[in-house]
């Protein structure tokens, strides 16, 4: 059996890292919904944090059930990490899990970007559908259909 995980995602990252340090100055953990309505294990995924990879948390997103934390490896005046060769996972992965996201959404300033697999289909579709040019240009860059 495979995991929503395998497999090449819906979205296509492109781009590159260009060193703003968004990333890294406010990791954020996204939970699932079960998860963040047990305070007890939502707790301990906190105290894992903060003990193994150094993260402090600022912020709990009640409405994305997301933990924000700060890392205390970054260094904001360089922007860089300070343990880059042995960051944590989530540091690694960073932004190939978001291929597998419903809507990427990336920091302000990040060089990747997502592109829709289906793209020119789904813009051959939204072209037949008769709405206005600027809706659809809007469409277009909200679903990822455009470079």
């Amino acid at each position: 059996m495979s995991s929503w995980r395998e497999g090449p995602g819906a979205y296509e990252l492109r781009g590159g890292c260009v060193g703003c340090g968004a990333c890294c100055r406010t990791p954020t953990v996204l939970l699932p919904t079960l998860l963040w309505r047990l305070p007890r294990l939502r707790r301990l995924v906190i105290a894992w944090h903060r003990e193994v990879n150094l993260f402090e948390l600022i912020e709990q997103d009640r409405a994305n059930h997301a933990l924000v934390f700060r890392c205390r490896h970054f260094d904001p005046v360089s922007r860089r990490c300070g343990c880059y060769r042995t960051r944590p996972g989530l540091c690694r992965d960073y932004p190939r899990g978001l291929a597998q996201a419903a809507n990427p959404e990336f920091f302000e300033g990040c060089g990747y970007y997502a592109h829709y697999r289906q793209a020119e289909a789904m813009r051959s579709a939204l072209a037949e559908s008769g709405l206005p040019p600027e809706k659809l240009a809007e469409l277009e860059k909200r679903l990822h259909l455009r470079e």
